[in-house]
């Protein structure tokens, strides 16, 4: 899979991992459309990289619709999809005020698994009906983003944890059946990243953690997300997997 003139759909695209993955694609030479809930941020993206901004909530049949619809016509049928739109969620299944609402885990598990889940369905279908390209006859790829704390949750993590601990279990059953399409799926699972999810963290508080990373010692950057993205999509050979990108950090309890 090229970069060069390939439509590519960036969800989460207007800040953080998805702003940056959009910048790295642009830079190749893709056709980028960035999703977003919070237009204004998409807009100013694809404004600095020539890309199209669609409003979208991922959750949402009809919006992603919609936001496939505008971006196919600006750009033709994606064959590349780089799910980053998220939310952190915190809070602990039992505290002192009582067990967490259980709205509050449908959010989290609405937002992060339902709504990769369907940018991922509809996208392959999509990429289903578009011709084979190269010696390996892809027709697309898809990269999802799990965490670390799939693995290491923290104590007020259970929500979080449970969502991406999703993900990474559906990106190997994905990679199997969509093989018969020449569609990769594989999934990125970064430490804490230094987005605008962390930047209300208190000084102390983000050295203490950065301490805990063994090398470099430090949050991860959102353009090393996005190379090694670059590097998924280019190497036919990785499928089904999930990719930590920590800096050799295993969480501790809390």
């Amino acid at each position: 899979m090229q970069l060069k003139n390939t439509a590519a759909i960036v969800t989460g695209g207007g800040s953080g991992l998805g702003a940056a993955t959009a910048r790295m694609l642009a830079k190749h030479g893709a056709k980028v459309a960035l999703f977003d809930r919070n237009f204004a941020a998409a807009q100013k993206v694809a404004g600095d990289i020539g890309g199209v901004a669609c409003e979208c909530d991922v959750a949402d049949e009809a919006s992603v619709k919609a936001a496939l619809a505008k971006a196919a016509s600006a750009h033709g049928v994606a064959r590349i999809l780089i799910n980053c739109a998220g939310i952190l969620g915190a809070g602990r299944i039992l505290s002192r005020e009582g067990p967490m609402a259980l709205d509050y885990f449908e959010q989290v598990m609405r937002v992060n698994v339902v709504g990769t889940f369907n940018l991922m369905r509809l996208a392959a279908q999509a990429m289903s009906t578009e011709a084979a390209i190269g010696d390996a006859k892809e027709r697309g790829v898809i990269i999802n983003t799990a965490s670390i704390a799939a693995y290491e949750g923290q104590i007020g993590q259970a929500a979080y944890a449970a969502s991406k601990g999703a993900i990474v279990s559906l990106t190997l059953p994905a990679a199997r059946e969509f093989a018969k399409f020449g569609i990769r799926v594989n999934a990125i699972a970064p430490g804490p990243v230094d987005t605008p999810m962390v930047a209300g963290m208190p000084a102390d508080v983000r050295e203490s953690l950065e301490a805990t990373i063994p090398f470099p010692s430090r949050l991860i950057k959102p353009e090393e997300y996005a190379d090694l993205a670059e590097h998924i999509i280019t190497n036919v050979a990785i499928n089904g997997e999930v990719i930590r990108l920590d800096a050799a950090l295993r969480m501790a309890p809390k």
